[in-house]
C-alpha cells in the first residue's frame, strides 16, 4: 500500500483526494470515495451554509472514514461555510479561489487539516508560510478554473520549494499518472475528472457521456480575456463565448453569458447553454465504475508502475544535473 505524509496527515488508506467539483461533489460522491479508502470531498460551491451542513450531516450517514469540504473562498457564504465547518467537526478544508489566511488560525486550533490550491510556486510558499499542511499542486491540464503551469512543470518545483507535502492536481485519471506525480515529488494526487464518470457521482447522463466520449483535444479553456481561465469540454457554449471573447464583449456580458452554466450542464445536460468542466485528460476515460473501484486500480496500478520503472532503471547510475 502506498503510503505518504499526506496519508499520515489526513488518516486515509490511499494517497487520492477526490477534488471538489462544485455542483458535483456531493455527499454521496465524497462518502463512496472516502469507504474506498482515499479522501472524498463535499464541494460548498456557492452554496449557503445550511446547505453544506446538511450535505455534511448525510456524509456522516453514509461513511465513518474522513472527509473533507472543499470551501470556494469567493463565496459569499465562505465565512458561515468556515463556521459551519467548525461546528460540525470536519477534518480536512480544501481552499480555492482565494486566500484562507484569514480563517487559518480558527481551522488549526480546531485540529482542521487546511490544503489549499495553487497553481504557482509563489503561491505556493505563501500558503505555506500561513500556516497551510499541504499544498495541491494543480496544473492547467485540469478541468474547471486552471492557471497557467501544466502539472509536469509545476509539480517538481513546488516539491522542491515546499517543506510540507504537495499534492498533483491536473490531468492524472489513472496508476500511471499518480506513479509520475511521485517521481515529480508529489506525496499524493487529487482527481477530479475521473471521478465525473463514477457510478456515484450524480451528473446528468449527457455529461457523463460528453465525458467519456471525448478525445485529447475536445476541451477548451475559455475566459482568458478576463484572467479567469475554464477548461471545459467542446460544447456549442463554449464556442459562443470564445466568439464572445474575441469581438471584446465587456466583463458583465461574459458574466451574463456564463450564469449559472455549470448548473445547467449538472443538472439538466444541457448542451447549448451549459459548461462541462473537465479535465485535457477526459480522452482516457472509457467506461464508468464504482469509486471503490476507480481508486483501487489507480493505487495497484501505481505501484505496479513504479515498480516497473525501478526495474527498468536499476543498472542506471542517478544522474542529479540541478544546481
Amino acid at each position: 500500500m502506498l503510503r505518504t505524509r499526506l496519508t499520515d496527515l489526513l488518516g486515509i488508506d490511499y494517497p487520492i483526494i477526490q477534488g471538489g467539483m462544485a455542483w458535483v461533489a456531493d455527499a454521496a460522491l465524497a462518502a463512496a470515495v472516502s469507504e474506498a479508502g482515499g479522501l472524498g470531498l463535499i464541494a460548498a460551491g456557492a452554496a449557503p451554509s445550511e446547505a453544506v451542513r446538511q450535505e455534511i450531516r448525510r456524509a456522516r450517514t453514509l461513511t465513518g472514514k474522513p472527509f473533507g469540504v472543499n470551501v470556494m473562498l469567493l463565496s459569499p457564504y465562505a465565512d458561515e461555510i468556515i463556521s459551519t465547518v467548525i461546528e460540525e467537526g470536519v477534518g480536512v478544508v480544501t481552499t480555492g479561489a482565494g486566500s484562507p489566511g484569514k480563517y487559518m488560525e480558527a481551522l488549526k486550533s480546531k485540529g482542521i487539516k487546511v490544503l489549499p490550491v495553487a497553481s504557482s510556486v509563489a503561491l505556493g510558499l505563501r500558503l505555506e508560510r500561513m500556516g497551510a499542511d499541504a499544498v495541491i499542486a494543480e496544473g492547467c491540464e485540469a478541468g474547471g478554473h486552471i492557471g497557467e503551469s501544466t502539472t509536469m512543470a509545476l509539480v517538481p518545483q513546488m516539491a522542491d520549494a515546499l517543506g510540507v507535502p504537495v499534492v498533483a492536481a491536473g490531468g492524472i485519471a489513472d496508476g500511471r499518472g499518480m506513479a509520475a506525480a511521485f517521481c515529480l515529488g508529489a506525496e499524493g494526487v487529487q482527481c477530479g475528472t475521473c471521478f465525473l464518470v463514477a457510478d456515484e457521482c450524480g451528473i446528468h447522463p449527457v455529461y457523463k457521456q460528453k465525458v467519456l466520449k471525448a478525445g485529447d483535444c475536445d476541451t477548451v479553456v475559455t475566459g482568458r480575456s478576463s484572467g479567469r481561465p475554464v477548461r471545459s469540454i467542446k460544447t456549442p457554449f463554449t464556442r459562443q463565448y470564445l466568439d464572445m471573447e474575441k469581438a471584446g464583449a465587456s466583463q458583465d456580458e461574459l458574466e451574463a453569458a456564463a450564469a449559472g452554466s455549470l448548473r445547467k450542464a449538472v443538472k439538466d445536460g444541457d448542451v447549448e447553454s451549459g459548461t462541462f468542466m473537465a479535465g485535457q485528460i477526459a480522452g482516457l476515460l472509457k467506461k464508468e465504475a464504482k469509486a471503490g473501484e476507480i481508486i483501487a486500480c489507480m493505487a495497484a496500478e501505481a505501484e505496479r508502475t513504479l515498480s516497473s520503472a525501478l526495474n527498468r532503471w536499476a543498472d542506471k547510475e542517478a544522474c542529479d544535473v540541478r544546481p
